[in-house]
C-alpha cells in the first residue's frame, strides 16, 4: 500500500520583487496550480548555497523553477546542478524542467542554450504541440501558455522528442526517455503574473520595438497550462500509491 510522494522543487531563481511581496515566490505558485492535495508532500532545496544537494533517488520526482540568471553564465552552483540533473535521468526519477530548468536540462545533457535569435518571448502566447505525451494529456493540439524568457533551447539534447513549438521557439517543450521533460514557458503563472512580468519589462520591450500594451492587451487566465503541472503531480502521486 503507498502512500504520498515527496517532489522537491529546485529552486534556480526568484519571481520579481513586487510579485512576491503580493503573491509568494516560483514555489508557492508551483504547488498551487498542481493541485495534487495530500497525495504529494512538497520539499523546497534551494540550489544556489552550499548545502548539499539531494541525490537522485532522494525524492518521488523534481521540479525545476525559472530564474533571471541565464544557464549561460556557468556558475559553480549551476555546474554542480547540472550534475545532479544527470544524475536524476539516469536514476530515471520524474523531473519537469520549467524555463530556465528546461533550459538547463537541455545543457546539461548536451543541448545548446543562447540568446534566442528570434527575440524575447514574453506574454500569452500559442503553443502548438508536435506529438503526444502524458504530461499534456487532456489538453489540445494547440492552447495558449505564459512565456517571459531571452534565452533559449537553440539544440535539443542528444536523443530528445520535442513536444511542442510557438512562433518564436522551436522548442518550448522537450522530453528525454519517458519520465524527463522540459517546458520554456511558465504553467504555474496566471494572468496577474503575467501582466506584472511584462509591466516590469515595459521598458526592455520598447526598446526592442516590441509593444507591451498589445502584449498587455492579449494576456488572459484561460491558457489551460497549469494542467501540465496537474499530469506530472497526478503521474508522481499515482505511481507512489502502487508501490
Amino acid at each position: 500500500m503507498g502512500g504520498s510522494a515527496t517532489v522537491v522543487i529546485l529552486v534556480a531563481g526568484q519571481t520579481l520583487p513586487d510579485i512576491a511581496r503580493r503573491r509568494g515566490d516560483f514555489e508557492r505558485f508551483i504547488r498551487a496550480r498542481a493541485a495534487a492535495g495530500p497525495r504529494v508532500r512538497w520539499v523546497t532545496r534551494d540550489l544556489r548555497g552550499a548545502a548539499p544537494l539531494p541525490g537522485p533517488r532522494d525524492a518521488d520526482a523534481f521540479v525545476m523553477t525559472g530564474s533571471s540568471s541565464s544557464v549561460t553564465e556557468r556558475a559553480s552552483w549551476m555546474l554542480r546542478a547540472e550534475e545532479l540533473l544527470r544524475q536524476i535521468v539516469a536514476a530515471r526519477t520524474p523531473f519537469l524542467g520549467i524555463c530556465f530548468g528546461h533550459q538547463m536540462m537541455a545543457q546539461a545533457l548536451g543541448g545548446e542554450v543562447r540568446r534566442n535569435p528570434r527575440g524575447r518571448e514574453i506574454g500569452t502566447v500559442r503553443l502548438d504541440r508536435t506529438a503526444d505525451d502524458p504530461l499534456f494529456a487532456g489538453l489540445p493540439r494547440s492552447f495558449d501558455v505564459h512565456e517571459t524568457h531571452v534565452d533559449a533551447v537553440t539544440r535539443p539534447p542528444p536523443g530528445a522528442e520535442v513536444l511542442a513549438t510557438t512562433a518564436l521557439d522551436p522548442v518550448a517543450a522537450f522530453r528525454v526517455g519517458a519520465r524527463v521533460h522540459g517546458v520554456q514557458f511558465h504553467p504555474e503563472f496566471d494572468a496577474d503574473i503575467m501582466r506584472g512580468y511584462v509591466t516590469a519589462r515595459a521598458g526592455l520591450i520598447v526598446d526592442e520595438r516590441g509593444d507591451p500594451g498589445a502584449i498587455l492587451a492579449r494576456i488572459h487566465d484561460g491558457t489551460r497550462a497549469h494542467d501540465i503541472l496537474r499530469n506530472f503531480a497526478r503521474d508522481v502521486a499515482g505511481a507512489a500509491r502502487r508501490i
